[in-house]
């Protein structure tokens, strides 16, 4: 069944909704959102809450659940 999500853009506050599925990693959810915003999806993470969400994690691994919100920010460490 998928999951919902809402993505946050952590730089202009625009937000996008996705649709996900347990096997989509978080590079994945990357991906998707820099690409709506026409980012570099290499130089941004994902946040869920205080925990910065990373690549090869899919949802289900995350513990992702419906109607969650991730904010997409600038990798702090430089990506």
């Amino acid at each position: 069944m998928p999951l919902r999500v809402k993505v946050r853009n952590a730089e202009s506050g625009a937000t996008v909704d996705m649709e996900l599925e347990g096997e989509n990693t978080v590079e994945e959810i990357i991906e998707g959102a820099a690409g709506y915003w026409e980012k570099d999806a290499g130089a941004y993470v994902l946040r869920r809450g205080k925990k910065l969400l990373r690549g090869q994690q899919t949802v289900a691994d995350c513990g992702l659940v419906n109607q969650d919100e991730l904010e997409l920010i600038p990798d702090p460490e430089g990506g």
